[in-house]
């Protein structure tokens, strides 16, 4: 099968493109035709070598997390799907997305929505449940709160701003001035321009603080959050590790961090709100599997309005 893999951690150009040979699963997992696969920002962080503390020096790598694709084979222990079913979901660390075929556990994969392409559901597993379990599962989320949203026309934060309204919150988007009138059409009640006007200087207070891209501290943000309010960041740089240690003892703002644990009951929820329209999924661009670099290196300039996706890979 044709795969892109590294051998190596650096820039983009240790992507190569290449003949591998197909995985064999494990009576666990279900092998898949991959016809569509996300990139996140963890796949160029991985291949930079970012997070080698969980990833090792072990190689080659095959890098991807999000995928969607076609059943070609079925584990012993599988239940619930079966040949042909059209599926999609999220890999653990450190990937192997970016290939014609995939071996994929059970517990990561369900059902495709019939009403999103394989490229869609591709675009959806990580952003889209790190906005889920961020709000609510961190933020324990409830009707009419109020929730601002850092990042709000990026690859998280699109989903953030639609699943938060899904939700029932009342939602301000932080973005650029050119998304605004896009973080508006996600459902955001509110906006607030970055280039123009600091939110953490904000007379307003909020439930919750969704920083998505990792752009702020716990410290920044307690200001404009209520006497109980939470914190949640993408980010557990060492700033907001001491604050999520302090405030897990001390006071009632919280702050909070946020990895994403794909499973089965989470995808399926997402596949609900998408088929009763509370939910869409935006794809900025898409390249095919030997442009994967050339994704990678436009996911890095951090200038995507909703996801990028690798396409036709099988």
């Amino acid at each position: 099968m044709k795969a892109v893999v590294i051998y190596e951690y650096g820039s983009a150009d240790v992507l190569k493109y290449e003949e591998v040979e197909a995985p064999i699963i494990k009576p666990d997992e279900l092998l898949v035709k991959v016809h569509a696969a996300g990139v996140n920002p963890a796949d160029w962080k991985i291949r930079k070598g970012m997070l080698k503390v969980i990833t090792g020096n072990k190689f080659p790598i095959i890098l991807g997390f999000d995928l969607a694709g076609v059943v070609l084979q079925v584990g012993s222990q599988v239940t619930g799907f079966q040949v042909g079913d059209e599926i999609y979901g999220s890999l653990g660390v450190p990937g192997g997305a970016y290939a014609e075929i995939a071996a994929v556990p059970q517990k990561v994969a369900a059902a495709k929505s019939k009403n999103i392409s394989f490229e869609e559901a591709a675009a959806l597993p990580v952003a889209a449940l790190t906005a889920l379990q961020s709000l609510r599962d961190k933020g324990n989320l409830k009707p009419s709160q109020s929730v601002l949203i850092n990042g709000a026309s990026g690859g998280v934060g699109i989903f953030a701003v639609q699943i938060a309204k899904a939700l029932g919150a009342e939602v301000t988007g932080v973005c650029s001035s050119k998304n605004l009138d896009f973080v508006k059409s996600l459902g955001a009640d509110l906006t607030i321009d970055y280039t123009t006007h600091d939110f953490t200087k904000n007379q307003v207070q909020y439930d919750i603080v969704f920083d998505a891209v990792g752009k702020q501290t716990f410290d920044n943000c307690k200001k404009v959050l209520k006497s109980n309010g939470i914190y949640i960041t993408t980010l557990p740089n060492l700033q907001n590790i001491v604050a999520i240690a302090l405030t897990t003892i001390f006071g009632s703002q919280k702050a909070k961090f946020i990895l994403a644990q794909p499973n089965t009951a989470d995808l399926l929820y997402l596949n609900e709100l998408i088929d009763a329209g509370k939910l869409r999924v935006v794809i900025d661009c898409t390249y095919l599997l030997k442009e994967l670099a050339a994704a990678h290196i436009y996911s890095e300039s951090e200038r995507a309005k909703g996801k990028i996706v690798i396409r036709n890979i099988s």
